[in-house]
């Protein structure tokens, strides 16, 4: 009974990653496309369409569009299918698990977005003064958000504490 209901909660985790993800999208494109950058909290959060052709910080957006879709497409479509193998091969503590859905939720988020119109929608931007991030979505959050907790749950599962022997009286 409890692995059915970590399951159902790793799945309520994916689809709710994805679901926020494509509305706040959708509210990007109806509401911020072509409109003004909007400003809040002095500056700090933006809310500014982009559509990125390219990867992370447009990585990529001058790139033929044959090569943006051999690599942004099928390349990331079969890096995801990996990431789901190896979630459901299991081995992964109930945060790693987290970890992996997360970046497979976002993943999976912009490359509906790449498939459907060859690119990602962008449209938030954090920073201070002319200190500030690239424009970014959820789907990006969630995948940076899930590869940083792998990266600790990795940290955490080769750490051994060494064990000192006390000085002898």
């Amino acid at each position: 009974m409890k692995d059915l209901r970590s399951l159902a909660l790793l799945c309520l985790l994916l689809l709710g990653t994805a679901a926020c993800d494509r509305a706040t999208k959708h509210f990007a494109m109806t509401t911020l496309a072509g409109a003004a950058d909007q400003s809040y909290l002095a500056d700090t959060f933006r809310l500014t369409y982009h559509e990125n052709p390219g990867g992370m910080l447009g990585l990529g957006a001058g790139w033929r569009p044959e090569v943006r879709t051999a690599v942004f497409q099928f390349g990331n479509g079969l890096f995801l299918l990996a990431a789901a193998a190896l979630t459901l091969r299991g081995g992964f503590t109930r945060l790693g698990q987290a970890g992996l859905l997360l970046l497979i939720a976002g993943g999976t988020s912009n490359l509906v977005d790449r498939v459907a119109m060859g690119r990602v929608i962008d449209f938030l931007n954090v920073g201070i003064g002319s200190l500030r991030t690239g424009i970014f979505n959820i789907a990006d959050m969630a995948v940076l958000i899930g590869v940083g907790i792998l990266i600790v749950e990795g940290v955490r599962s080769t750490y051994t504490p060494s064990v000192s022997n006390p000085p002898a009286a």
